[in-house]
């Protein structure tokens, strides 16, 4: 049984599961019907891109490569990109019940705020401070996030 299928619960009869490893959307109780409408609601390869991009887009911004504008109370702000969206909507309608969606959320949450941090730290003059921020808990944050978008693809039975 996967991590995520752990935190979600998705099995009630995992004592039984002749093959534990194997996470499926019929863990979510979920037919494959409803599996294939939260993966066509979601592209979860793009947002876990969107996601790993970031880092390089705050660290461009950071060395001052980069011609991109960041408003911090934006950036702070879980629900304006695609994943916060369908996080908030579609998402919470299909899965808000299991525990491990939440832990998605907050970690989403949180990821936004560390990138929000850094910009905040940058405007105040403190590179060193945001750079530090950037490589531990805004990279940190970034890491669950992933995981947990990977985990919860495997979940559905995505390839």
């Amino acid at each position: 049984m996967g991590f995520f299928s752990r935190l979600f619960n998705w099995d009630d009869k995992q004592a039984v599961d002749p093959e534990p490893s194997k996470t499926s959307a019929s863990e979510l109780g979920l037919d494959a019907h409803a599996a294939s409408a939260v993966l066509a609601e979601i592209d979860v390869d793009s947002a876990i891109a969107a996601h790993e991009n970031w880092k390089l887009r705050l660290t461009n911004h950071l060395n001052g490569t980069s011609s991109e504008q960041f408003d911090p109370a934006v950036v702070c702000m879980d629900d304006r990109c695609d994943l916060g969206k369908w996080l908030h909507g579609a998402g919470r309608e299909r899965l808000g019940k299991y525990p491990a969606f939440s832990v998605l959320v907050a970690r989403h949450k949180y990821f936004h705020i560390q990138a929000s941090t850094v910009l905040l730290q940058k405007q105040a003059g403190d590179n060193e401070a945001a750079e530090k921020t950037l490589n531990s808990s805004f990279k940190h944050g970034s890491n669950q996030v992933v995981l947990l978008l990977k985990e919860l693809k495997r979940g559905l039975g995505a390839s």
